[in-house]
């Protein structure tokens, strides 16, 4: 038989043709000699039964997990990297709570002086953000760079302030360490990046992003305790000092660790003229891309109910984390070490549903664990509002109150950025990373602000300010609730 034959089959093999082509009439009226005995012999193929053939057909136009770019990943070292480093952000920013009204308190301030301490990094991230997205290049290195080296400047300042008795070094630290705080944006917006993660790879990812930020608001807060409880051997190391010192060294090694793990997304080039909007809109060409103007009322009814989610879930676990050491102190007596550790028993308590959220909740529509998150949230902030009425609030009851809250809320931010860049273009992941990422900045400060001054405006109203916020947020869900409907995983 002809060679040209061999070579037809190899083709359709290795292109996964679903349609063999005929041969040609060369090959068919070919007097080539066939091989026999002990030589290699080419036999015609037998014809296979049809439901091999239709089985084989469809699999050749199915691509596979590894090769479909919905279910695109980078590197697992970068990864990898990116996912502790948000733990390790999420941890710098909840290390000084439990301490943080003590701290102060030494130093000449106040409580509402305290939630400010707690809620100005985001104010400077915000700000930092600005020129920093100017200067990024679409990439990733650069600002995890940034934010390693200010979060062990701003740490350092946190620790010094107690040898220098200075109240305003305290601010100075943790304002410099907002700087390093552009890092959740950042990290965020690689676990969105349609260049390296696939659309049905987001919301895994989110969840992973999510399973830090519960071990950074309850071992931080469990080490920040823990480091009180040392005690006040001398001037540099103690009790108020511990915590910066900690955490500059941690991340001195994780600066370390990103030189050769970390493995950056190539410089960006214009996106093709396609679009991944799901379910609301149409798709758009390149220049529509760009234009505000271009998106659609429930677009935008999308883009306004995920901010405000995104809002609300981080207004109330930060005015909770705020608030807890100075109502347990009042309530319950509490030092900082034992407020640390109810706080780090509520986050605890969390991690084996975040740990489930991580495996199943890619099976189930964004909106669907949005709703139950604020549900399940919403259930701890009435429950809270009861027990304060009644006057029944004791260790067990508000426990209870805290895990529901820390539960509802992490798991209802865990769909916000990522129903959004599938909702969107992938040109505006950059867009929808900034608006989700300043939304949670708005709501980690007026939370802190909030929390602080929590027990002096009286805790009813402190949880009914709470209730509204999220009642807002029920409204816009029923509302936009078919505009957010979007691909799973």
């Amino acid at each position: 038989m002809s060679t040209s034959v061999l070579s037809t089959v190899v083709d359709y093999v290795a292109h996964g043709e679903s349609v063999p082509q005929r041969p040609s009439w060369a090959v068919l009226h070919s007097n080539a000699p066939t091989l026999d005995g002990s030589s290699l012999s080419v036999v015609q193929p037998t014809e296979e039964p049809a439901e091999q053939i239709e089985l084989q057909e469809s699999l050749a136009g199915t691509p596979s997990p590894e090769d479909d770019p919905e279910f695109r990943l980078p590197s697992m070292g970068s990864l990898a990297m990116v996912i502790a480093t948000n733990a390790l952000l999420q941890f710098g920013f909840f290390v000084t709570v439990s301490s943080a009204a003590q701290y102060a308190e030494y130093l000449g301030g106040s409580a509402v002086f305290s939630g400010l301490t707690i809620g100005i990094p985001a104010v400077f991230s915000g700000l930092t953000l600005i020129p920093l997205a100017r200067y990024d290049g679409g990439r990733y290195s650069f600002p995890l760079t940034i934010s390693y080296l200010a979060l062990i400047v701003g740490s350092i300042l946190h620790a010094v302030a107690y040898k220098a008795h200075l109240l305003y070094l305290i601010l100075m630290g943790r304002i410099v360490s907002g700087i390093a705080f552009t890092g959740f944006l950042y990290i965020k917006r690689y676990c969105s990046d349609p260049r390296i993660i696939g659309i049905r790879r987001r919301t895994t990812l989110a969840s992973w992003l999510v399973l830090g930020q519960a071990f950074g608001f309850s071992v931080g807060p469990f080490v920040g305790g823990l480091l009180y409880k040392f005690g006040f051997s001398n001037d540099i190391f103690n009790g108020y000092t511990s915590p910066g010192w900690v955490t500059a060294v941690l991340t001195l090694f994780f600066m370390a660790g990103s030189v050769y793990l970390f493995k950056d997304v190539p410089k960006p080039t214009r996106p093709p003229s396609t679009s991944n909007s799901v379910e609301v809109g149409t798709p758009v060409t390149q220049e529509e891309e760009l234009g505000l103007h271009q998106l659609t009322l429930p677009q935008w009814g999308v883009i306004l109910s995920m901010c405000w989610s995104s809002m609300s879930c981080f207004f109330i676990l930060g005015s909770w984390e705020a608030n807890i050491p100075i109502f347990t102190a009042a309530a319950f007596n509490y030092t900082p070490y034992a407020a640390g550790n109810f706080i780090a028993l509520g986050g605890i308590a969390t991690v084996p549903f975040l740990l489930a959220s991580v495996r199943y909740s890619p099976r189930f529509q964004d909106r669907t664990t949005l709703a139950l998150g604020s549900a399940i949230g919403l259930a701890g902030l009435a429950l809270a509002l009861i027990l304060l009425a009644a006057e029944r609030v004791v260790f067990g009851s508000f426990y209870v109150c805290w895990v529901l809250v820390a539960l509802g809320f992490n798991l209802a931010s865990t769909c916000t950025l990522s129903l959004l860049s599938k909702q969107l273009p992938n040109a505006w992941n950059g867009r929808t990373s900034l608006a989700i990422q300043y939304s949670n900045y708005c709501g980690r400060v007026t939370g802190a602000l909030l929390g602080g001054a929590g027990v002096q405006m009286g805790m009813k109203n402190y949880i009914g300010v709470q209730l509204g916020v999220v009642g807002v947020g029920v409204l816009l869900h029923l509302t936009f609730w078919k505009q957010l409907k979007a691909k799973t995983g």
